[in-house]
C-alpha cells in the first residue's frame, strides 16, 4: 500500500472463533499460541500431521529450519511461515482472502511490509515523545493542511498497530464534513459521534472491531448540518475526556485544516496532534501555516509524517 515515513526531531489476547465471525491468523486455537510452527499449522488446519512427521524428519537428516524444508517440499508457502510465526508471538492478522474489512488497512492485511514497518516505527517514536498513560496524555489527533493527505490512512492504521502492542484502542473518526472511518472499516451506516454529540445514540454507537481485537471504533456517523458547532460545545470535550479515561489509546480523524475550522478545536481537546503531509500535494506554507495554528492553541506538535505517494 502506500508507505509512510516519519519525520522528528530524533525521534492478546487469543480466543476461539464464532460463527459468522472473519477468520484471524493467529486466533484459531488456543493451544497453538506459543507453540512449534508444525504444531500450529496442524493445529489450524494448514499443515496434516503426516505432512509434519515428513517435514520433521527431513528438517533433523538437513539441518534445516522447519519453514525453510517445508517450502523446499512445496508443502507450505512463506505465507503460511509467517501466520505460524504471528501465533507464537501473539500478532493477529487478517489473511489476503478475507474481505471483511477494507485491504487499506495494510496493518491488519500485510503486517510484514515496509508501510507496516514504518508505521510501527512511528508508534515506537509516538510512545517515547508523547504517550503517557499515568499523566492521560494518551488522545492523538491526526491532522493535515487538506484533502488526499493520507490523515484517514495513517489514523486507521496507526491504531490497528496500538491494538497490536496490546493497548485498548480506539479510532475516532471527528471528520464530520466526510467521514472515512466507517468504509475503511465496513460499518455501515452505523450511528456514530454526530448522534452521540445530539443527544440521538449513546455508547453503543462504538464499534468493536471482533477480528482486531483491543480495537474500538467510533465512526462520525451521519454527516450533520452544523459540524463545527456540535464539536466546539462541551459535550465533545466531556465526550473525549471519559473515553480517554476509559481507553489506553485514543486516536482521532479530523477534517482539512485549512478548510475547516474544528480541526484546530479537535487537536486542542486532544493531549497532542500529529501532522500528516503528502509528498507532491501538501505545500510548505500551509504545512507551516497548521503548526503555527496549532502552536497558537497550546497544542503539543508532536511531530509530523510524510505520506510517500
Amino acid at each position: 500500500m502506500k508507505p509512510v515515513s516519519a519525520a522528528f526531531q530524533t525521534f492478546k489476547r487469543n480466543q476461539t472463533t464464532n460463527p459468522g465471525e472473519p477468520s484471524i491468523y493467529g486466533k484459531a486455537q488456543l493451544n497453538g499460541a506459543g507453540g512449534s510452527i508444525g504444531a500450529i499449522l496442524v493445529d489450524t488446519g494448514r499443515l496434516s500431521a503426516e505432512n509434519a512427521e515428513r517435514i520433521l524428519r527431513l528438517q533433523i537428516e538437513q539441518g534445516k529450519r522447519f519453514g525453510d524444508t517445508a517450502i523446499g517440499l512445496g508443502l507450505l508457502t512463506e505465507d503460511d511461515v509467517r501466520f505460524a510465526l504471528s501465533r507464537q508471538f501473539n500478532t493477529l492478522y487478517l489473511p489476503a482472502g478475507d474481505n471483511s474489512l477494507n485491504h487499506q488497512l495494510v496493518a491488519a492485511y500485510k503486517p510484514f511490509s515496509p508501510p507496516v514497518e514504518k508505521l510501527r516505527a512511528l508508534r515506537s517514536q509516538l510512545m517515547l515523545r508523547w504517550f503517557d498513560a499515568e499523566a492521560r496524555l494518551n488522545s492523538l489527533a491526526i491532522v493535515s493542511p487538506g484533502t488526499g493527505e493520507g490523515r484517514s490512512f495513517i489514523a486507521a492504521n496507526l491504531a490497528i498497530v496500538f491494538s497490536q502492542l496490546g493497548k485498548r484502542t480506539l479510532l475516532i473518526d471527528a471528520n464530520l464534513r466526510a467521514p472515512r472511518q466507517h468504509e475503511l472499516f465496513k460499518l455501515g451506516t452505523n450511528p456514530g459521534l454526530s448522534g452521540m454529540l445530539a443527544g440521538r445514540v449513546g455508547i453503543e454507537a462504538i464499534a468493536r472491531m471482533p477480528s482486531l481485537p483491543g480495537l474500538s471504533v467510533l465512526p462520525g456517523g451521519a454527516v450533520p448540518p452544523n459540524p463545527q458547532e456540535l464539536l466546539g460545545r462541551a459535550g465533545f470535550h466531556e465526550l473525549l475526556q471519559s473515553l480517554i479515561r476509559e481507553f489506553d489509546v485514543v486516536i482521532i480523524d479530523t477534517p482539512a485544516a485549512r478548510d475547516y475550522a474544528e480541526t484546530q478545536m479537535i487537536a486542542a481537546r486532544a493531549s497532542a496532534a500529529l501532522i500528516v503531509v503528502r509528498k507532491n500535494l501538501t505545500s510548505m506554507p500551509d504545512t507551516i501555516e497548521l503548526a503555527n495554528s496549532l502552536q497558537q492553541t497550546g497544542t503539543l506538535s508532536v511531530g509530523s509524517v510524510l505520506n510517500d505517494f
